[in-house]
């Protein structure tokens, strides 16, 4: 009987602690004290009844209501993003579990990771290949390493072989046909003669993937850097601290060439710089070749090579007044044009059924409102609370989504006026426009917002001093897919349609007798004007990668199209619209579409 009743005791026990979970423990100690009273009853051959009791029934109630009426809840499984996993587990199932990190810490809704554990994760698993001594090699999707004993009386330099997607591997010679590898000078094993005879070194090549590991706060802004193919490369001799090399060891990183706005520098990953650790150059230096980089360090640990944009303060504010004084141009000239408008209705009554310049002047609201958004953008930065600058970048990314969209539908209107000529009546034309000018942005900007990706942006150049801050963009996916991807679509057709244009105006100007001339000038001007409202000025951005002068190009062009569309304006419908369309395609098109689409 008391057997039996001891095993039923513990099985019950077992049972309750297992439906409880971890949040009653605190709240049911008291009972604990009584359980164990139980069990010393038990081991004195007393036991349990064959039958629960209702005191024993009791108990198990209050423990299963304790936690709810305290308002505990039981603990659900841990996140291992959030630094709780075993730190020190090593297994495929370990690595993998943790590697998942590399992804879901950068993705839009994720829980906040524990970045400083997760990193020292990593870091620590390089000398527990050393100490452990448990494998030779690992062949994971992203992660290849290679451990070797080496002999402290070595007569050559080691060199080694980091070629992509392969484990590292030892060179015979300086393995030059290589063109990612390490070379480590044999006085760094010299140096440890007096200790031993081997050492343990380990070669560890790391996919550290998109998300925030091992970006730390210099990439942590979206401002363009990055880590070149999100790889870092590890070398370690276990708990031996290897520092102040007076031959340092060599690593090469081959890419692509890279454009002249662009640095490249080596950095190592410092485990005590900030709060949870940051890339840092000390004890490194960088020689720049055109398809490679040589990183040269003193020590050893985990490194890198990263791509950042350099634009200096002197650049940086060259380009901001140049901005500021364009785009106060630019209001100043598109108020002009919204008012001419609103004066010529009362003299014209044919501009109130024109669709034509009703687009004109919501693409000139649009850009104007941008501009004045601008500039208390760049007076605001640092100074405003975070809500007040999730605002600022909303307003901000509103405007000039309504901007691209605007100059979208300017290609839209002029693709039904001039290619597609028949059949293009629609109810209600300029409303339906309307809808989708403002209110298309606007669902984008709702969902950015409701994401949480806007917030406090900043410039800096290549020693991290911040050159400029914005309120704008914390989160670089929402960026690349609602800026750039947005404005590559709009500018893409818009490119479309002016090349189909150009090229019915300029066949035109051909199959003309006589007045060749003088009509592919006025062809000329007339794609120019068009240019302006269909946001040419913006595919500048394309070219900005040449040099620094492209880029101040494009500062220019860019901040001045408030006045080429009101120069365009004025020359379609000022001072007389019957003396000025015959000078250009477009007018003679707006014509031809005279009817109200209203």
């Amino acid at each position: 009987m008391a057997p039996w009743s001891r095993k039923g005791e513990q099985e019950a026990t077992g049972s309750r602690d297992a439906a409880v979970g971890v949040g009653a423990e605190r709240s049911g100690r008291a009972w604990d004290k009584r359980d164990a009273r139980l069990q010393g009853s038990c081991r004195r051959g007393q036991g349990w009844p064959r039958m629960v009791t209702p005191r024993a029934l009791g108990v198990l109630l209050l423990r299963l209501l304790l936690p709810l009426a305290s308002g505990k809840v039981i603990e659900q499984p841990r996140n291992v993003c959030l630094g709780l996993p075993k730190m020190n587990t090593y297994d495929h199932f370990g690595l993998n579990d943790t590697a998942k990190c590399f992804t879901e810490c950068g993705q839009q809704g994720s829980k906040p990771c524990k970045l400083e554990t997760l990193q020292r994760y990593w870091l620590n698993y390089e000398i527990h290949l050393v100490e452990e001594r448990v494998t030779d090699t690992v062949n994971m999707s992203f992660l290849k390493s290679f451990v070797k004993d080496i002999s402290t009386n070595i007569s050559e330099d080691l060199h080694f072989s980091l070629t992509p997607f392969q484990i590292p591997t030892q060179m015979t010679d300086d393995g030059h046909e290589h063109p990612d590898r390490v070379r480590l000078p044999r006085t760094l094993f010299k140096s440890l003669q007096g200790s031993r005879s081997m050492v343990r070194l380990a070669i560890t090549v790391l996919n550290v993937g998109p998300g925030n590991l091992f970006k730390g706060p210099q990439l942590s802004l979206e401002d363009g850097s990055r880590v070149l193919d999100n790889r870092v490369v590890g070398l370690s001799l276990g708990h031996t601290c290897v520092t102040g090399l007076a031959d340092p060891l060599e690593i090469t990183f081959s890419h692509q060439q890279q454009p002249p706005n662009v640095t490249l520098s080596c950095v190592f990953w410092d485990a005590n710089k900030g709060s949870t650790g940051d890339w840092s150059s000390k004890g490194c230096s960088t020689e720049l070749r055109a398809k490679e980089t040589v990183c040269r360090c003193d020590h050893l640990t985990f490194f890198a090579l990263l791509l950042r944009p350099v634009l200096d303060n002197v650049t940086v504010q060259a380009l901001k007044y140049i901005s500021q004084a364009g785009c106060g141009a630019s209001m100043f000239f598109l108020a002009f044009t919204i008012a001419l408008y609103a004066a010529l209705r009362f003299y014209w009554q044919r501009l109130k059924s024109e669709d034509a310049p009703k687009i004109h002047v919501a693409l000139s609201i649009s850009l104007f409102l941008l501009n004045l958004v601008f500039f208390i953008n760049v007076g605001v930065g640092r100074r405003a609370s975070e809500a007040a600058c999730r605002a600022h970048g909303a307003v901000f990314h509103y405007f000039l989504l309504c901007t691209f969209t605007w100059m979208g539908l300017e290609a839209f209107h002029l693709h039904l006026l001039i290619i597609r000529v028949f059949n293009t009546y629609f109810g209600h034309y300029f409303l339906k426009l309307s809808l989708v000018g403002w209110g298309l942005p606007a669902l984008i900007v709702f969902g950015t917002g409701i994401a949480k990706s806007y917030g406090l942006y900043a410039i800096r150049d290549k020693e991290n001093t911040t050159t400029l801050e914005l309120c704008w963009f914390n989160e670089e996916t929402a960026l690349y897919v609602t800026v750039h991807g947005y404005f590559l679509v709009t500018f893409l057709f818009s490119a479309v349609v002016l090349g189909l244009v150009a090229w019915k105006i300029f066949t035109l100007s051909n199959a003309t007798v006589g007045k060749m001339q003088g009509l592919t000038w006025k062809g000329v001007l007339t794609v120019l004007g068009l240019s302006s409202l269909l946001g040419m000025t913006w595919g500048l951005v394309i070219f900005t990668p040449l040099g620094l002068s492209t880029t101040y190009v494009f500062a220019l062009f860019n901040s001045l199209q408030g006045v080429f569309i009101f120069c365009w304006f004025v020359i379609l419908y000022f001072p007389r619209q019957s003396t000025t369309s015959s000078t250009s395609g477009t007018a003679r098109a707006d014509q031809a579409h005279s009817v109200s689409h209203e």
